[in-house]
């Protein structure tokens, strides 16, 4: 009997020995998990669950505040300084030169003899011409008595009369021919280099002297045709010289040719500039900066700050403290800056450095 129960509660519950064999493995899983959690807990200081969430990575990146001011809208071009006036001085008739009336390089006013000819020659047709007017004269009054008193015919009055004219005009034309052996100065200004030497004998038409009036220039560009819409007599430009590097000399559009030239598309104006000290030269090169008009309050902003999309134009502006993206339309263009003409308010942060990194909604910090 007492064998049969110990066969049955062996059959009951498991040997001993199985048991042990199972418990140890539950245990030293059970001891390594609370180890690992205590040696963590102990390095930490905190308990598992008190654990922050990771900190918001931002960007950093340079900002530009927008503002409004005022802008001319400009056009740059190049041209050339003529003289107000300028004139080639060349006899009329041939003629020794008796003598020079004027100084090398010196100012001239209008009128003030030149060159002077030798009038000998002239002087004598003159006289010739006046003694032969004088005769002619007292013919016709004969004449026109005689014709009075019905002692002559009306044909040899009209005679009469036909050579007293001629006599007149040959009168004028000698005093001409005279006239013409004095060269006057046709306006005021500064006189070149002379050509000719008292003595010469000179032709017609040969090159006597430069003669320039300089009080005010001129100055000669050209506008590609584009711009024609906006281009108006009165519109304002500065120049600047090599010869006086970072100084601008200031001036007005008077004459826009009807004309635009077949060869390059560009239409020619012509602007004055006052010059009293005579600091600009003729022939001088000119970089031009035509005002086309004034906005007084327009949005300009660094290009740097613009990056293209296809055809479109956009920036990154600063809003609650992340990058958000903003098309424009962007106008004229000045070195280093461009205008917007829609898209940005004044007082808005615009990024101008750091653009490689952001997106839409890339969260920023300013530098």
């Amino acid at each position: 009997m007492l064998q049969n129960q110990r066969v049955r509660s062996h059959s009951r519950h498991p040997p001993f020995g199985h048991v042990v064999r199972r418990c140890p493995r539950f245990f030293t899983a059970g001891a390594a998990f609370a180890t690992v959690i205590t040696l963590l807990a102990g390095c930490s200081g905190e308990s598992p669950g008190a654990a922050e969430a990771p900190a918001r990575v931002t960007v950093p990146v340079e900002v530009h505040t927008v503002s409004a001011r005022p802008l001319a809208h400009e056009l740059v071009a190049v041209g050339s300084i003529r003289a107000d006036e300028s004139v080639v001085v060349r006899p009329e008739i041939a003629g020794r030169i008796a003598h020079i009336g004027f100084a090398e390089g010196q100012a001239v006013k209008a009128g003030q003899l030149l060159f002077a000819l030798d009038d000998a020659i002239y002087r004598a047709e003159l006289d010739q011409a006046r003694a032969s007017l004088v005769l002619a004269q007292r013919n016709f009054e004969r004449a026109t008595e005689l014709f009075a008193r019905k002692l002559v015919a009306q044909a040899e009055r009209d005679q009469a009369a036909a050579a007293f004219d001629a006599a007149k005009a040959a009168m004028a034309l000698a005093q001409a021919r005279l006239d013409k052996t004095r060269i006057l100065a046709p306006f005021s200004g500064v006189a070149g280099l002379r050509q000719v030497s008292p003595g010469d004998y000179v032709a017609p038409g040969q090159d006597l002297v430069h003669l320039q009036a300089m009080d005010r220039v001129k100055v000669d560009l050209r506008i590609d045709e584009s711009a024609l819409p906006m281009l108006r007599v009165g519109q304002t430009l500065a120049v600047e010289v090599d010869a006086y590097p970072g100084e601008r000399f200031s001036g007005e559009v008077y004459a826009i040719d009807p004309r635009i030239a077949d060869t390059t598309r560009s239409i020619a104006l012509r602007a004055r500039l006052p010059n009293p000290e005579g600091r600009l030269r003729p022939g001088q090169f000119a970089r031009v900066r035509l005002v086309l008009g004034h906005k007084a309050d327009a949005i300009v902003i660094p290009e740097q700050a613009i990056f293209p999309r296809g055809e479109r134009q956009f920036v990154y502006v600063v809003d609650d403290g992340s990058a958000r993206l903003r098309e424009i339309r962007v106008g004229l263009r000045i070195p280093g800056e461009a205008e917007v003409l829609d898209g940005l308010r004044a007082g808005e942060r615009l990024i101008i450095a750091g653009l490689q990194r952001l997106s839409d909604g890339t969260p920023v910090h300013e530098q």
